[in-house]
């Protein structure tokens, strides 16, 4: 990637300052918004790639530009999704079902040297992990970047360095090996503090911390609800042949019209059996019993079922190129 970095790429990095999602009073106004920012990111860059991982923000992200892709004649950018290791196995099985089923170009970013030592010394989550057992790539984020001076870190996703490696890294590494310039990510202004002053087009350029890229951010303006009301009035009818036209919310996680499974929806099934947030398969629990969209969505935070320490790391974790 060129030092000069963006030189060819013509997008107003100021765009959505200062906004949150009352500025788009109706889904509509943010349906075609999401379709601007995805149209113009398909539009500027040379490789843009999606983060994909199986959760309702990034799946609806992809939804937009299969959309897009087809409607304009873009060829769909690759999918990214970031293997950490602990993933719940319904969500792999998820992402690899549908990109199939949208004939998206799915690869993996692994932190390899970390799953590599995992594997040969057969570690669950938590156990211990040396330093110096790690490649120099690795101990320079953990001794140089992140100034982490234990000899050991835990295995665990949802801790500063555990997130470092395991997905920042990962990521990073990502972007070098398949020469990725603009990463379009399904972050929400109201889902987390640390992402509240995002804009659609922001800009990751210093060379010291990753490979120089933007990262395109088209559903930025969506509230929680807005993602469930897309979901059900329009990706699911529009992806499900024998799913309502004028949308059905289903009321429980076996409340399906007649003949449509879950597998048939484009929706994770952990949503449909209560959890609200999806993290690691050990640090993430579900807040009830009931679907996620039919949870008190306005009076309670949506990541509550995730790891609490890594959330309030955030602001440093995304500083180094956390999505």
């Amino acid at each position: 990637m060129s030092d000069d970095f963006p030189a060819n790429v013509d997008v107003d990095y100021d765009d959505g300052e200062g906004e949150d999602p009352s500025d788009y009073p109706s889904l509509q106004h943010k349906i075609e918004k999401a379709i601007e920012v995805t149209r113009r990111g398909l539009e500027e860059y040379d490789n843009p790639a999606v983060m994909w991982t199986g959760g309702k923000d990034s799946t609806l992200t992809l939804y937009f530009i299969n959309q897009v892709a087809e409607k304009y004649g873009y060829e769909k950018p690759t999918a990214v999704f970031i293997d950490h290791y602990q993933h719940f196995d319904s969500i792999t099985d998820f992402v690899e079902h549908w990109a199939d089923e949208w004939d998206i170009d799915l690869v993996y970013a692994r932190n390899d040297d970390v799953g590599a030592y995992v594997d040969e010394h057969d570690l669950e989550p938590g156990d211990d992990i040396p330093v110096d057992a790690l490649s120099e790539h690795n101990q320079h984020h953990i001794r140089d970047i992140l100034e982490y001076e234990e000899d050991t870190f835990p295995f665990l996703l949802d801790t500063y360095v555990g997130n470092h490696l395991l997905k920042t890294v990962a990521l990073n590494d990502a972007l070098e090996e398949y020469d990725i310039d603009g990463v379009i990510s399904g972050v929400r202004w109201d889902e987390q503090e640390a992402r509240a002053d995002e804009t659609f087009f922001s800009p990751r350029h210093d060379p010291d911390l990753f490979p120089p890229h933007d990262r395109i951010q088209p559903i930025l303006q969506f509230a929680e609800a807005d993602v469930w009301e897309a979901f059900w009035n329009y990706v699911v009818p529009d992806t499900v042949e024998a799913f309502p036209d004028e949308g059905y919310v289903p009321q429980a996680d076996d409340d399906l019209p007649e003949g449509v499974t879950q597998e048939d929806v484009p929706i994770s099934p952990k949503y449909f059996a209560g959890f609200r947030s999806l993290g690691s398969e050990v640090s993430t629990e579900k807040t009830t019993g009931e679907p996620a969209w039919l949870q008190n969505l306005e009076d309670t935070t949506e990541r509550a079922g995730r790891a609490q320490d890594k959330e309030d790391l955030m602001e440093r974790l995304r500083d180094l190129g956390y999505m």
